[in-house]
């Protein structure tokens, strides 16, 4: 097939590049000027593990981009893959969606034939059909189900591991309405990947394939929070919660996975999309307790790493190295990383604050200049008086030497990545 996508950023190059490498050819279309040369150089906008090898791979071939809307009538489908931001009560911002579904409807206007746009954003529950079709159809000048489908097609994809977790789904869900016509397409477009025994494919409706991404993200968030709740009152009575999650994830009915309790979560969609579903459900009058404690939860954990460590040290004027600045391994994604409240934390506190990431240092740099960044972790602990671990990169499961470069070497991990050894003070957040 040909395919056309609008909106260059983790979703649609990722998609994008992946399309192509089951042998689609795919149009990436993006009103940034760099992001669009940057594709077609075969380099990709961010950093995710194996885009760089697809991009490069298929530039110029299957993958090319642009800066306009005039290459749509010549595909078969467009995904729209924007950013749907909240802002600072949950609600969602949907200018770049109505910005960009309007395009594409003027773009078809003179097409003959169907064609099917594919809403991959994650948009509240409704907002395809009350919000987008209109938009869609008054553009097109096309009714939806005739000269033109309208389908959801949510993305589970985990930054660091988006290109693996497009190829190897769990699921994919295809959110048509009982358009056949648009259920078709997206079979054939995800033929390659869901021809694999182990992918189950969802077909529903629209919208309840709007919901399923939000109830799906929802429920992770809360699974993460629960076990930092109990991984903290763990640490209150001297219990290793490691230990608790490694024997409760034998119950099937929790498995293992999300039970690492740490620092928190962050990135770019569980608070977005958690907090959108809490503003939804309120805006009808439903109160979303549950949901409420799990952003609660979460907001406290860096307070608890910055008490840990005063327990240790006196934070006005210590240096204190903040190891890890994504919001996970593998991105250089600061987006509502955690490594955010922690340093603001640290410098209420009067410490002077030296960073360190492995990808990161020159994304929180721009959001945060007025530290230290340090160009190695090893650097970022020499003369520290106080270090802690927010992000899990495999290089610090590697520092015991290094901390001997700390003027006192207290160690507070967020993550259980260091091992801890007689040299150092140990402390683990929630263990």
């Amino acid at each position: 097939m040909r395919v056309s996508i609008v909106g260059s950023g983790y979703v649609g190059t990722t998609v994008a590049a992946c399309l192509a490498d089951v042998g689609h050819e795919v149009d990436n279309i993006d009103i940034d000027s760099d992001v669009v040369t940057a594709i077609n150089e075969g380099r990709t906008p961010i950093h995710e593990q194996g885009l760089d090898k697809l991009v490069s791979t298929y530039s110029g071939s299957r993958l090319r981009a642009h800066s306009t809307y005039e290459v749509v009538p010549e595909t078969e489908l467009t995904m729209l893959a924007l950013p749907t931001p909240t802002d600072a009560d949950g609600a969602i911002d949907l200018s770049a969606m109505k910005t960009g579904i309007e395009s594409v409807g003027n773009a078809l206007r003179d097409k003959d034939g169907y064609h099917l746009v594919v809403i991959k954003s994650t948009v509240i529950p409704g907002t395809t059909a009350d919000t987008l079709r209109p938009l869609l159809e008054s553009a097109a000048e096309k009714l939806d189900g005739e000269q033109i489908g309208l389908a959801v097609n949510p993305e589970f994809l985990r930054e660091g591991s988006a290109v693996d977790d497009f190829m190897t789904p769990d699921k994919i869900v295809f959110g048509t309405d009982g358009d056949d016509r648009a259920r078709a397409l997206l079979r054939s477009l995800y033929g390659p990947i869901a021809d694999d025994d182990d992918v189950t494919v969802v077909e529903t409706g629209r919208r309840e394939a709007e919901m399923i991404k939000y109830a799906n993200n929802a429920f992770l968030a809360a699974k993460v929070s629960l076990i930092n709740e109990l991984g903290n009152i763990c640490k209150e009575f001297g219990v290793d919660s490691y230990e608790v999650a490694a024997a409760i994830a034998l119950d099937d009915r929790i498995g293992e996975r999300f039970l690492r309790s740490g620092v928190g979560w962050g990135g770019s969609c569980f608070p977005k999309d958690v907090d959108a579903i809490r503003h939804a459900a309120k805006a009808v009058g439903y109160e979303p307790d549950l949901l409420d404690a799990t952003v609660s939860v979460n907001d406290k954990q860096p307070t608890r790493l910055i008490e840990l460590l005063e327990t240790h040290t006196d934070l006005s004027d210590a240096r204190i190295a903040v190891l890890g600045l994504s919001f996970k391994p593998g991105t250089d994604d600061i987006r509502n990383s955690r490594a955010i409240p922690v340093i603001e934390g640290l410098n209420a506190r009067g410490a002077t604050v030296v960073g360190y990431d492995p990808v990161a240092n020159e994304r929180m740099r721009d959001r945060i200049p007025d530290i230290e960044y340090a160009p190695s972790a090893e650097a970022a602990l020499t003369g520290a008086d106080g270090a802690v671990v927010v992000t899990d990169w495999d290089e610090f499961a590697t520092l015991d030497a290094e901390f001997g470069r700390m003027d006192t070497p207290v160690v507070v991990d967020g993550r259980r990545v260091v091992t801890p050894n007689e040299e150092i003070t140990y402390e683990g957040l929630t263990w």
